[in-house]
């Protein structure tokens, strides 16, 4: 059942979007006593919504100025390229348009429930994933949401003492004007989705958002390790709490050697040695984040550590599936391009590397500095060829026609291999898509870790909920 959205009661609403989201905002309002129009230019999911019942209406048809408010799904275009029809309509009318992580907001003010926001180019998935996890093992009320998982006005009715963790892309903060957690993260920031936002400054201005509204009360948790987060951190310790991090060098309130996250603040630490799910510098910046929240709402370095060990991690994002002897499996199916590849990569030392499907532009060129530690390759997919051109002279490989066969031969390869590596990795991260051999990346994870369970020794990795 949707959160009731009582902020609106008595309001017309627009709605544009008709997808999942869409629809639990179209009964939110509802419940809330708003009266909603309902509207998604995709033909079936239109009809499909008023065959559930939806007060479904052509908004190409209605007079926006006896709208209210005009709440947008988040992948319908806000600015760039061009603002799409309707956003044009309501901006014509002096509309608000907002989208349903604003209605959520508004729907806390008042209850005594906390949000804390996550936002960023990488991790932040993750980071909103583990820093849930971490709370909920001490036994605090959670729930998690937003950009990742359960839609926003699908999570429960907020009560006093209930902590939300929602990741916000850039459309939903762009979307969300009263935006002011109790707790918002900024993990990182390089160029994406610029189709979007024109260019990255209009990017980042929109990702410091996140914080416009915060006053000392607040706290603002930025990483440190690019240029324009550290321009956002420095902004932002003029009007609310700053706790900085970095993972390396830089000079920070919390940072992470990638096995110890470290507290300067009170001289605190938290191991990350028996976290599997969190291997390399990239888990190690989400843990930090995780951290800053988890102190931040009243956990000690001692639970914090608890919940990073128990962490089970993310499906097909540097998830293990199993072991057998010192070989463990890992499925990083996630990994679509170069840049994703390259952070799984760098998480091991001796690698039995699976990749391959539709190629990216760029191939795999920029992952050339860690070819050192590829054992092996076992290339699938329509594009093994031009993969196989980049390791060439670089890093021993094959093509396999199959997920099984790739799998097979990598399991064997890695049983009989005779270096001194404490730990070895099979490890699926195709720095490609998917497409041409599966439908969505998950669906090749999921082909991967049959293949795994099936082999003979291998022990499958306890998921700890």
């Amino acid at each position: 059942m949707t959160i009731a959205a009582h902020s609106f009661k008595g309001k017309t609403v627009g709605v544009f979007g008709l997808g999942r989201s869409g629809n639990a905002t179209v009964d939110a309002l509802v419940r809330g006593g708003a009266h909603v129009l309902a509207w998604d230019d995709a033909p079936a999911a239109a009809d499909k919504a008023a065959e559930q019942g939806l007060p479904v209406v052509n908004l190409h048809g209605v007079d926006f100025t006896m709208l209210d408010s005009f709440v947008l799904s988040p992948g319908v275009p806000l600015t760039h390229p061009e603002p799409h029809w309707s956003v044009k309509k309501a901006l014509a009318c002096g509309v608000e348009i907002i989208g349903d992580t604003e209605i959520l907001a508004r729907e806390l003010t008042g209850t005594g429930a906390k949000l804390v926001a996550i936002t960023g180019t990488n991790g932040k998935s993750t980071t909103t994933a583990l820093a849930g996890h971490v709370l909920a093992s001490a036994g605090l009320d959670v729930a998690v949401g937003g950009n990742i998982g359960t839609a926003a006005l699908l999570l429960p009715t907020p009560v006093a003492g209930k902590i939300y963790v929602i990741e916000l892309s850039s459309y939903q903060i762009d979307l969300m004007p009263s935006l002011k957690p109790d707790v918002g993260i900024l993990m990182n920031l390089t160029p994406d989705h610029l189709e979007r936002h024109g260019d990255m400054e209009h990017y980042a201005a929109v990702k410091a958002r996140m914080f416009a509204l915060q006053d000392k009360d607040d706290l603002a948790g930025i990483s440190l390790d690019d240029d324009w987060c550290a321009r956002i951190a420095a902004a932002a310790a003029k009007h609310t709490s700053l706790c900085s991090f970095s993972v390396g060098t830089k000079d920070a309130a919390v940072r992470s050697d990638g096995d110890v996250v470290s507290d300067s603040r009170d001289g605190t630490s938290a191991s990350l040695v028996q976290a599997r799910a969190l291997r390399g510098a990239h888990n190690a910046q989400n843990a930090c984040a995780a951290y800053i929240v988890a102190r931040r709402l009243g956990l000690d370095a001692d639970q914090i550590e608890q919940g990073f060990n128990s962490f089970p991690g993310l499906e097909h994002r540097m998830e293990e599936i199993g072991s057998s002897g010192r070989v463990v499996f890992i499925n990083d199916s996630k990994a679509t391009n170069a840049d994703a590849a390259e952070k799984a990569l760098a998480s091991f030392e001796r690698i039995y590397w699976i990749a391959g499907g539709q190629a990216k532009q760029g191939g795999i060129g920029a992952l050339k500095p860690h070819f050192h530690r590829i054992a092996k390759a076992y290339l699938i997919g329509q594009d093994a060829a031009l993969l196989a051109d980049a390791l060439e002279g670089n890093a021993a490989h094959v093509a396999c026609d199959s997920m099984q066969a790739a799998v097979e031969q990598a399991a064997k390869d890695a049983a009989r291999d005779t270096s001194e590596q404490s730990e070895i990795a099979v490890l699926l991260s195709p720095a490609c898509a998917s497409f041409d051999q599966y439908p969505n990346f998950e669906m090749r994870g999921d082909d991967f870790r049959a293949c795994v369970l099936a082999l003979d020794g291998v022990q499958q990795q306890t998921k700890v909920a």
